[in-house]
């Protein structure tokens, strides 16, 4: 049964894993892979990445991505959402701990974003879609 767009947006509100699919090109099939990102029931879909990686570069050539986010207890469900990039903005400290805090339980926070710091020294991009369906 479909779900409503309150229900959709909502599900897609929830901290879930998200798989990301971007065309990549002719010839080959879609880049897919999983991602964290945050949306708020009639924002964007944000999703932060590092600069000049293969995923960022694909993004910015296609002006436009796929998310697909499911749970699967007590039954299959998912919503995907898909839509233009609207604006991309630099990474942030602030994002990254939204984003960690979303996911991860309070006392798990800080040590994520100190790993995350550590390992991705680089520059960061956010990425905003628009969902248009």
């Amino acid at each position: 049964m479909a779900l409503t767009r309150d229900e959709r947006e909502g599900f897609l509100a929830e901290p879930r894993v998200a798989a990301l699919s971007v065309d990549a090109g002719e010839g080959r099939g879609p880049l897919i892979v999983p991602i964290w990102y945050r949306y708020g029931p009639g924002g964007d879909v944000r999703v932060m990445t590092d600069v000049g990686c293969r995923k960022a570069l694909l993004i910015e050539k296609a002006g436009r991505f796929s998310l697909m986010v499911e749970c699967t207890e007590p039954r299959v469900r998912y919503v995907s959402v898909e839509g233009p990039v609207v604006r991309t903005s630099p990474g942030s400290i602030e994002l990254l701990r939204e984003v960690a805090a979303h996911y991860l339980p309070p006392e798990l926070v800080d040590r994520c974003v100190e790993i995350a710091t550590a390992r991705y020294s680089g520059e960061r991009v956010v990425f905003h879609m628009a969902p248009e369906r």
